[in-house]
């Protein structure tokens, strides 16, 4: 197993026996990083006594007790992982253990527990656990079942996001570059992770211009009989029609590559090279190709706001501030000397958890579903470093090293890292300060008991009943909860082009599920406030829907536009006033108006989305037997589907790969046989 390498000046080599020690002395769980989400209600005092709720014990510390001492008879000293659940069977701490026995002892000692454990022991009504090899592999397991179950006691990062890479295809003969999300399961050369799309593309244009690599699809190469634009404006050598050879078109890929993998000054170099010699031989349009290829490389290479060359080749640098209750960690991403971008995180904890328990959870977490580099550079220490270390050098297959830097042009770089977490957290802090206010003026301008924490906004988007969509936009306390977004595709019959049937529709099945999952209205799932983009009919036919489902608690406003739909002269109706208006340049009324457009925003994007695959549908896909080889032979041998569809039984019958049976079926399904 390949070993990880911790370097902390400030720390003893011999940490590994305080980290033991802390676990005999302390037993408080604090080496494992918990805590829990900010919303998470907990006491202030110690657990005593059971609460109760319609007589039915919900938090009881003795009888949390009780099933830690039961699951202990049975438990192991072996190392592994243990999850605590509660009475709805949600996992609500995700622990990992050298020796589970020990740990788990440590829970039943309640007079060392601080309260927020306690009420986490309470809360337990049944473990599960599961045995490891080793701590590594207990370690890299705890990090998968955070991520995965979201379990309120423990420090959650929150990342819904997937990183876009670079892709240099290997699957054809003509390799293809693009930008790429997802699992690397295609065949070929992966550049990155780039922090955002914006920094993908940009490179991605610079890298056409460089080395004229096609960026088409593969079908589309296929069928191609001239060049396209692109090659008009030098941004493609078109190997699609031969404007290229094979052998010249490899070199580029090779250039491209090489440059992509830190090879830079090589490559550069060598056409340097390559354009004085055209030069000499006269051959000036070659030259001035070449020339242009080695702008376009300067050009990404000025584009990259920190360039660290012989500094940081590839690593990643993970710098934490906080500051007003909230606490910011700044990733940097460095592959082959550049810089990636960088991407700012929030991570969910305990007001009492320290920086480097909050840090090393955070890194444990965000490497669960990501590559690790060689080096990843952190702003403060963390807790059980060398474990951590040698997880993610098991993990990415090598030596994995963790440095806290302390001098020199690495320290230098973590500092501007820092800076960055620091400008973050400021941001954010006063984003909140702003949209608390705003709140404040929702809840008083709508008579909620509180703020709202969770605002929900419906929309609906059709073309004279066609693709009909429904859309749910969610928005609260820290702007837009992208991740709760949900569409509706529109099934009931003769609903699409309904505006009422179709909202009844979608709050039918909305509502009808929140009170199916969390009946309990305790899982976050139930809005404080919900926004209609209609008038008083969409709002009636949404209290009709409520109604049945004997739902009388959610505030319901409909926000209809005001006269030739000018933006500034909405009317909001709710049950139980007169219809009104705001002052066109009231603040609530601007932020009222964002939550709307968003909600219209997505409706739109949506139904455009649902549009789009209909019109890319052939009308071949609906013919039994006809899969993605035939239907290619046939629009290969015919040029387009209309032709297929005007074809006779003969001419079916000649195509290579469709037999007499298969003809039968093409022909049968056009002329309705």
């Amino acid at each position: 197993m390949a070993k990880g390498t911790f370097i902390d000046p400030k720390k003893d080599k011999s940490g590994g026996g305080k980290r033991a020690a802390m676990a005999r002395d302390e037993s408080v769980l604090r080496e494992e990083g918990e805590g829990y989400d900010i919303g998470t209600k907990v006491p202030t005092k110690p657990i005593t006594a059971s609460e109760t709720q319609d007589d039915e014990p919900v938090v009881s510390l003795e009888r949390g007790l009780e099933v830690l001492r039961a699951n202990l008879k049975t438990m192991p000293n072996d190392p592994g992982v243990y999850r605590m659940i509660d009475r709805r069977g949600d996992p609500i701490y995700v622990g990992k253990a050298r020796s589970l026995k020990k740990r788990v002892t440590s829970y039943t000692h309640v007079d060392r527990l601080p309260y927020r454990l306690q009420r986490m022991v309470a809360e337990c009504v049944a473990m599960e656990i599961v045995v490891t090899h080793t701590e590594v592999e207990a370690l890299l397991l705890e990090s998968n079942m955070i991520k995965r179950f979201s379990p309120r006691y423990n420090v959650l990062l929150r990342d819904d996001k997937s990183f876009p890479y670079i892709l240099l295809t290997g699957d054809h003969d003509f390799a293809q570059i693009v930008k790429h999300r997802g699992s690397h399961r295609r065949k070929g050369h992966y550049f990155g992770p780039f922090a955002n799309a914006k920094l993908v593309n940009r490179t991605l244009a610079s890298l056409e211009k460089a080395f004229l690599l096609r960026t088409c699809s593969d079908s589309e190469f296929a069928v191609r009989q001239r060049p396209c634009l692109k090659y008009q404006i030098k941004r493609c050598s078109a190997p699609c029609v031969g404007k290229i050879s094979a052998a010249d078109y490899a070199q580029l890929v090779d250039d491209a590559s090489g440059y992509l993998s830190g090879s830079s000054r090589k490559v550069q170099d060598q056409l340097a090279q390559d354009m004085e010699q055209a030069a000499l031989d006269l051959q000036f349009e070659r030259a001035a190709k070449l020339r242009d290829r080695l702008r376009a490389m300067t050009a990404i290479q000025q584009h990259q706001d920190i360039n660290v060359t012989g500094v940081l080749e590839n690593a990643d640098v993970i710098a934490l501030h906080q500051e007003g209750g909230t606490t910011c960690v700044q990733v940097f991403f460095f592959r082959a000397g550049r810089n990636y971008g960088n991407r700012a995180y929030f991570p969910s904890h305990d007001k009492s958890d320290s920086v480097e328990t909050i840090l090393g959870a955070f890194v444990g977490q965000f490497y669960d579903d990501k590559p690790v580099p060689p080096l990843v550079m952190l702003s403060n220490a963390v807790e059980e470093a060398e474990l951590l270390a040698q997880a993610l050098s098991e993990k990415a297959g090598r030596k994995v090293e963790l440095l806290v830097p302390q001098r020199g042009a690495r320290a230098e770089v973590m500092g501007g890292a820092r800076r960055n977490a620091e400008e973050a957290v400021k941001r954010r802090l006063a984003e909140n300060s702003s949209q608390q206010k705003l709140l404040r003026g929702v809840a008083e301008l709508f008579d909620l008991d509180a703020l709202p924490q969770r605002i929900e906004v419906y929309d609906n988007s059709h073309i004279q009943g066609a693709h009909a969509i429904g859309a749910m936009i969610c928005a609260g306390p820290e702007g837009f909860l992208k991740n709760n977004y949900r569409k509706f595709n529109i099934k009931t019959e003769g609903a699409a082009g309904d505006d009422f049937a179709m909202m009844r529709e979608v709050f039918r099945r909305r509502f009808a599920r929140a009170i199916k999952e969390d009946p309990d209205r305790d899982k976050g799932q139930w809005p404080d406030l919900v926004l209609i983009d209609g008038g008083l009919g969409q709002l009636s036919a949404v209290q009709e829907v409520l109604a049945e489902l004997e739902i009388d608690d959610v505030p319901l406003v409909s926000i209809a536009k005001g006269p030739d739909r000018d933006a500034g002269r909405e009317r909001f109706f709710l049950e139980g006033k007169q219809p009104f208006q705001l002052p066109e340049r009231d603040p609530v009324l601007y932020y009222l108006q964002r939550l709307r457009d968003e909600a219209h925003r997505f409706a739109i994007g949506t139904h455009r989305a649902k549009r789009s695959a209909a019109i890319k549908k052939s009308p071949l896909d609906g013919i039994d037997g006809i899969g993605p080889g035939r239907k290619k032979a046939l629009l290969h041998h015919f040029g387009s589907a209309r032709a297929v569809s005007r074809a006779g039984l003969n001419d079916l019958e000649a195509v290579e790969g469709i037999s007499k049976a298969v003809a039968r079926k093409v022909y049968d399904h056009f002329h309705d046989l």
